[in-house]
């Protein structure tokens, strides 16, 4: 099944962002770049999907190629999928009113203006990459990613592998995470949240509301504030997500404060409160200062 669709981007849209988020993996195991954008896979209710989206400066030119027959509700999956991997979900139009002046952001925003919060495709993946990069580096964490997707989800007929769902990780057992580089604590925490959602103790559905999910999710063992933040960013697109826990919007406060100490969690919630309800894109701006040269 091949359908194709365009959806329309807005004017200055960023499109390396969208590349760098999705290209973090260099083995390009289960996402790839392109001359003209980016392949991805994912499954939908286990049919292998994948995405192929090519940019103009007008819009996302998407070819979708399924292993299987789409019934409407993986039709709106996909369509969901489509608006977090480009950023679309949250329109940073109200941030960008609201923090124009401010003392601390508003040069950043000046500098970087149009930026959006890119999505991972899915909510579960969401939750599942904030699982696997608790306190560990980046390159640890990708490399863990990888063999979750590796040994728990389906490679699509083009042989681009597909990021797994719940059932698909609810299968493993504990030895097919902890005999390939997963702490034991880890490997219990992904399968405890793939457990739960796959025998439906836990959903994931976009519409619910956030502080109840916040409620449940921090319920599960292995789970903490942080997690649960990140994937309400980067699964959800909730815009008001406080970051205080993560270390790089503390670092960030520290290089545009200045000051002999970074900011410990508590100084962090304190100062992104003045951003509510637009906290998710003030972490996002935080997140870009540290990439910008000095001066």
């Amino acid at each position: 099944m091949i359908t194709e669709l365009a959806l329309p981007l807005p004017a200055g849209y960023r499109m390396q962002d969208v590349l760098a988020f999705h290209g973090r993996d260099a083995e390009g195991v289960a996402e790839q770049i392109t001359e003209a954008g980016l392949r991805k896979g994912i499954l939908l209710d286990r049919i292998p999907v994948l995405i192929e989206i090519a940019f103009t400066p007008q819009a996302a030119r998407c070819r979708i190629a399924a292993d299987g027959e789409l019934g409407a509700a993986q039709r709106q999956a996909l369509h969901d999928a489509l608006l977090n991997m480009l950023g679309l979900r949250i329109d940073p139009a109200a941030f960008a009113a609201a923090a124009h002046g401010d003392p601390l952001l508003g040069p950043v925003l000046a500098r970087q203006p149009g930026l959006r919060i890119v999505q991972s495709a899915t909510v579960f993946e969401a939750l599942t990459w904030a699982i696997i990069g608790q306190q560990i580096n980046l390159g640890f964490a990708i490399a863990l990613r990888r063999t979750l997707i590796q040994v728990a989800g389906r490679p699509h007929s083009s042989g681009l592998w597909c990021y797994p769902e719940a059932p698909d990780v609810a299968r493993l057992q504990l030895e097919d995470l902890t005999g390939r580089k997963f702490s034991r604590a880890k490997a219990e925490t992904v399968l405890r949240l793939a457990r739960m959602v796959a025998d439906g103790f836990l959903s994931l559905a976009r519409e619910r509301d956030p502080q109840e999910v916040s409620r449940e999710l921090l319920a599960v063992k292995g789970i903490g504030p942080w997690t649960v933040n990140y994937a309400l960013l980067r699964g959800y697109g909730y815009p008001d997500c406080s970051l205080h826990g993560d270390v790089a919007v503390r670092t960030a406060f520290h290089k545009l404060m200045g000051g002999e100490a970074r900011p410990d969690i508590a100084e962090a919630e304190r100062l992104l409160e003045r951003y509510k309800p637009h906290r998710t894109m003030a972490a996002a701006y935080l997140w870009a200062s540290l990439g910008e040269q000095p001066g």
